[in-house]
């Protein structure tokens, strides 16, 4: 007894079928990855530019006395990097918050999913709303985009020569650098929005898969790791 073979299996069998995909990934999440490696490059190539100079110049703005203060509060003097901890913090938390996510949309749990996406879409917005108190104290010490502070003399170490250029060229690319980060941060908050907008009207209870959950999640992450790199050029190095 002959068995029909369709159209279809016919040509899975054929030589120039290539046979079994050794990856058994989705093709959106495999358009995804595409999209963050060309991101990471472009990021790259910002800090790399970044080091370049920094690396070059005699003498530099130093992150200690420029990150001492604590935006919001009466702590102006001798608290280093106090508050980018804290931002960091609270992106590292919404990466834990959008991993859960994933996790629950894995185990169908649409309720446990909605939860995680709106601490993760906070999150986003109390790191964007930290941001943008920082960036208000350093246009009111007089950093800036072609701006630079009037006493140059408080940001540099005491063994080094204050520059106006150098000065200008740190707060020309941490704007830059920061303010790209910052909106890849707002996009991502938009889109885990539109993601828990369908995930509470059950679009993808009916499709039966919570993939997409785990696409923005690769999208949140990335914009996590970014964030270690810009940290440690311009906050430590």
């Amino acid at each position: 007894m002959s068995t029909a073979v369709s159209p279809i299996d016919e040509v899975k069998t054929t030589p120039w079928s290539g046979g079994r995909s050794p990856f058994s990934v989705e093709y959106g999440k495999i358009m995804m990855w595409f999209f963050l490696l060309s991101d990471a490059f472009t990021f790259s190539s910002l800090l790399i530019a970044y080091g370049a100079l920094r690396f070059s110049s005699v003498s530099w703005p130093a992150a200690d006395l420029i990150f001492q203060s604590v935006p919001g509060t009466s702590i102006e003097h001798g608290a280093p990097l106090v508050f980018v901890g804290i931002m960091t913090f609270i992106l590292i938390m919404s990466s834990v918050t959008m991993v859960l996510g994933v996790e629950a949309g894995h185990r169908g749990a649409k309720k446990e999913v909605a939860i995680w996406l709106v601490l993760t879409v906070v999150g986003g917005f109390m790191f964007l709303g930290c941001q943008a108190l920082e960036w208000r104290h350093l246009f009111s010490e007089g950093f800036g985009w072609g701006h630079i502070p009037k006493d140059l003399g408080e940001f540099f170490h005491k063994d080094a020569t204050p520059s106006a250029a150098y000065t200008q060229q740190f707060a020309n690319l941490f704007f830059t650098i920061t303010g790209f980060h910052g909106f890849h941060v707002f996009t991502g908050v938009i889109i885990n929005i539109i993601i828990l907008v369908n995930v509470l009207v059950g679009t993808y209870e009916k499709r039966g898969s919570y993939l997409m959950v785990e696409k923005v999640g690769l999208y949140w992450h990335f914009v996590d790791l970014v964030w270690v790199f810009v940290f440690t050029f311009f906050y430590l190095v």
